[in-house]
């Protein structure tokens, strides 16, 4: 394992990040914990590549608050595309979503 971060996903929504905390500093010391509200899952950064090796094969699969959690080594994040916006001017068919006018005279 190259990356001392570690995803955790799989999480009951009432588990803390005092709590993670806690389980993870079983394997290694603990440098940071982002826990993503309502969304079930969070991020563990540990030390070292070892100490987030060894707290990802004691944890994973393991049962906290009634959920068996995901831990894995945390991907970094895509790199997004363009500057928002969307393309064309939406709606249907091919003029873009606006019809054709007629004169009014």
């Amino acid at each position: 394992m190259a990356s001392n971060k570690l995803y955790v996903g799989n999480l009951n929504y009432q588990v803390t990040e005092e709590e993670l905390r806690e389980i993870f500093s079983a394997h290694g010391q603990v440098l940071s914990v982002n826990l993503i509200a309502g969304k079930g899952f969070g991020f563990v950064e540990m030390d070292t590549p070892a100490s987030a090796q060894a707290a990802k094969e004691a944890l994973n699969g393991t049962d906290l608050q009634g959920r068996t959690m995901n831990v894995d080594e945390a991907r970094p994040p895509k790199k997004r595309e363009g500057g928002g916006g969307g393309g064309g001017r939406g709606g249907y068919g091919k003029k873009g979503g606006f019809r054709e006018r007629k004169p009014r005279w």
